[in-house]
């Protein structure tokens, strides 16, 4: 994907969410760090382009709500995991969150997400964005918003590049 099909998927997501919002209703986006964060961002400023209010934002770290930790290839065993900070500047009960991700593969992330999100609340609802969809779970998640399905092969890697964090827009797949 270049940056004009990142930019589309993300207005056609932006406008799948507030269609399936109930009149009335905000939604508060909240990213899974890193790149899930900056995508969160841009999907509430897009939407607010199109509402009469700026939806909330926010993050969360699942660093310690991952169950692979131990199961890392020994060449990652003795590395410390970064922890990086949530930021969930609203009350979580009652409220319509949209998780953001970059990449749904296993599923794993997203249950680790959902459950430190539980930390913080209640939340009315949960509804799962995500930028490529590649397939491969493990787990019986399934995203509410996609911008692509990429099926791959359990060797290829996805790889996603934003230009806050990289300097440019690009969703890349590369083949091991």
């Amino acid at each position: 994907m270049d940056e004009e099909r990142v930019k589309r998927s993300l207005a056609r997501i932006a406008h799948e969410i507030a269609e399936q919002a109930p009149d009335g209703e905000r939604v508060a986006f909240v990213g899974i760090q890193r790149r899930g964060v900056e995508l969160a961002e841009r999907l509430a400023a897009i939407t607010a382009e199109f509402n009469d209010y700026q939806p909330i934002t926010g993050s969360i770290d699942i660093t310690f709500y991952r169950d692979d930790i131990d199961t890392r290839p020994p060449t990652l065993a003795y590395e410390q995991p970064v922890v990086r900070s949530s930021r969930i500047p609203f009350d979580v009960n009652g409220a319509t969150i949209v998780l953001v991700d970059d990449v749904l593969q296993t599923g794993r992330t997203i249950r680790a997400a959902i459950e430190a999100l539980f930390d913080y609340g209640r939340p009315a609802a949960v509804r799962l964005a995500v930028l490529v969809d590649r397939g491969h779970r493990e787990l019986p998640i399934r995203p509410d918003f996609v911008g692509k399905n990429v099926p791959t092969a359990r060797s290829e890697k996805i790889i996603v590049h934003l230009v806050e964090m990289d300097g440019v827009d690009e969703v890349l797949l590369e083949k091991t």
